[in-house]
């Protein structure tokens, strides 16, 4: 198979994803229609180029239903030869975006593609698709739904994370996205809509003493029958201890990414320049109760896969899945603390499910270039214990 590039990468900025917040008014059809057109202008890449459009997007109804992908490219001046499909593969839709795109590449079925996500919090809310896996009862509990915060305290009482390491977690993670943001970091790839230019939820003053004033989200879920599910599976589990808050839990925001993903070929035909090769791929499964460990065991699928040890990933991407869910991946992984997520994550900077994947390829990318540096890994978790992880390596 021949090899893929990434040529390039884009997102939004985040905004609030609720009424008031900086992108409510703006569709998600806008949010893409306006990366669409930034990254064929600054790559001067004709439309006409452009096979395939791949976005993630995990809520389908409304404004992001109908194949939100195939309207955005019509919407956004492609071509009618562009085609366009859209996935669900929960939170690590946009990563797999990528991934997709990359094995249309690799197998010769189109020379350009582009992948990405969407997720308009504010005006298409979670869950309002209303999927019978989490609103029928007969079928949450024969497919052992469980709620993502929940899932993380279990994780949190499973592996003794404490409130307080949560909580310092949150705390380094709004410091490192403000310093970010006041550096620059973000510039390369960060895309203005219309006068919103930067990440709307990032609280680098934020402090622990705060943060303790929080009250946990998810007790009166975990009364629900679910502390009675999760003892009978793990018998290790003395008592669910509830530890995640507002603070320290991903943000609920609008935004939207979108990568250049082509063959070797498509450099000289079109004028391109290559920014990172796609190395080495991953999606797994793990259990459905504990739902967020997906992107840690993705994550050392991906480097068995290439044939490579944590010692050989320079920076790391892990989706901020609530703060014990990052802790966990520290911990069970080969990385120190100041290679994982070095510009803050989703608890900071806010968390668009479909888009959150591309949005990190992107964000690994620019930080590898800043440093120079050469091999990143981006690993997501997302619902029932699906994982993604992709290493891309600097060309």
């Amino acid at each position: 198979m021949q090899p893929a590039f990434i040529y390039d990468a884009v997102r939004t900025p985040r905004g609030k994803g609720r009424d008031g917040g900086a992108l409510n008014t703006f569709t998600p059809l806008d949010l893409q229609k306006t990366l669409i057109s930034a990254i064929l202008d600054r790559n001067s890449l004709d439309g006409s180029a452009v096979g395939d459009v791949i976005l993630g997007c995990v809520t389908q109804v409304g404004e992001q239903g109908g194949n939100i992908a195939k309207v955005a490219a019509l919407v956004g001046g492609l071509p009618s030869s562009a085609s366009g499909i859209t996935i669900n593969r929960y939170c690590t839709s946009g990563l797999d975006a990528c991934n997709f795109a990359a094995m249309k590449v690799m197998t010769g079925v189109d020379e350009i593609v582009l992948a990405g996500g969407v997720e308009s919090m504010s005006r298409v809310p979670m869950l309002s698709d209303k999927a019978s896996y989490y609103v029928d009862p007969a079928v949450s509990k024969e497919a052992r739904f469980v709620i993502m915060g929940l899932a993380a305290d279990l994780i949190a009482s499973l592996d003794n994370i404490s409130r307080d390491e949560c909580d310092a977690y949150a705390v380094r993670s709004q410091q490192r996205a403000a310093a970010a943001q006041q550096s620059g970091a973000f510039s390369r790839s960060l895309i203005p809509v219309n006068s919103v230019e930067q990440d709307e939820c990032v609280r680098g003053s934020v402090t622990t003493e705060k943060l303790a004033e929080f009250e946990p989200l998810f007790a009166d879920f975990g009364k629900q029958g679910f502390e009675a599910a999760f003892k009978a599976e793990f018998s290790d589990l003395d008592e669910l201890r509830y530890v995640h808050h507002a603070g320290n839990s991903p943000g609920i925001v609008d935004g939207a990414s979108l990568a250049i993903i082509g063959s070797e070929s498509a450099r000289e035909k079109y004028d391109l320049q290559a920014r990172a090769r796609i190395r080495a791929m991953a999606n797994i499964s793990s259990n459905e109760l504990l739902a967020l460990t997906g992107g840690i065991d993705a994550a050392n699928e991906v480097l068995k896969k290439a044939g490579m040890s944590a010692g050989d990933v320079d920076l790391v991407e892990f989706n901020e899945a609530f703060a014990a869910t990052s802790i966990k991946f520290v911990r069970d992984t080969g990385w120190e603390e100041d290679q994982v997520n070095v510009n803050g994550g989703a608890i900071s900077l806010g968390h668009a499910m479909g888009a959150t994947g591309t949005s990190l390829v992107g964000t690994v990318l620019d930080e590898l270039e800043r440093r120079d540096l050469n091999v990143g890994l981006v690993a997501v978790s997302g619902a029932a214990g699906i994982g993604t992880a992709t290493i891309v390596e600097r060309v």
